[in-house]
């Protein structure tokens, strides 16, 4: 984890709807840090992984720029967010009222003081047993059969309360979304989280 000082490297930021996860939906302001470590070969956003080809931003600039916006929900994704230490942005976002949410695979330790924990592992890096306790929703990215195994493991480690989501990978979402449908019929427990933000052609 990197100890922030001044400024984060932000690789984009805009105002839209949560598109997916228990939260989608919502107005929400996405903070997208640029620097990834995970490597997942399906990632919609490689762009996001070099974080030295990002422009970086003091905290007070990140939460201003939030603040022209009527949405008071505050996504926090990558990249791998946590890769930072995000304390220090975390609670000026909740100094400016907002509500902050991290999506994260939770490869390493956590950081950051936080309204809801969007905890999406993967294969590619291990989670950091940090996350465990504190995820309020396990999303399993499905982009093949032994992915329902994976998202089982999971399920065992993570905390009672914690949300339960298996979501299509996009570009395999006519194989997978009927296999996901059969899997929560026979697993109730779990339910099915859609990318709506790329049905509906926005951010």
């Amino acid at each position: 984890m990197i100890i922030v000082k001044n400024k984060l490297p932000v690789m984009e930021a805009f105002y839209t709807l949560q598109g997916e996860g228990f939260h989608a939906g919502r107005a929400a302001y996405f903070i997208r840090l640029g620097g990834c470590d995970v490597g997942c070969v399906w990632c919609d956003v490689k762009e996001s992984w070099d974080a030295d080809i990002h422009p970086k931003f003091t905290i007070d600039e990140i939460v201003d720029e939030a603040s022209k916006f009527k949405g008071r929900l505050a996504v926090i994704t990558g990249g791998e967010p946590l890769m930072y230490n995000l304390d220090e942005l975390t609670l000026a976002l909740k100094d400016a009222g907002f509500q902050t949410n991290i999506e994260t695979s939770g490869a390493h330790p956590m950081s950051g003081h936080w309204d809801w924990v969007c905890f999406s592992p993967k294969k590619f890096k291990e989670a950091h047993p940090s996350i465990f306790a504190v995820a309020n929703e396990l999303k399993v990215i499905v982009y093949n059969k032994s992915d329902f195994k994976f998202a089982e493991k999971y399920a065992k480690l993570v905390n009672k309360e914690c949300q339960l989501l298996l979501q299509p990978e996009w570009s395999k979402k006519d194989t997978m979304q009927p296999l996901i449908v059969e899997y929560i019929k026979e697993n109730p427990q779990w339910r099915i989280s859609l990318q709506t933000h790329k049905y509906l052609d926005i951010p």
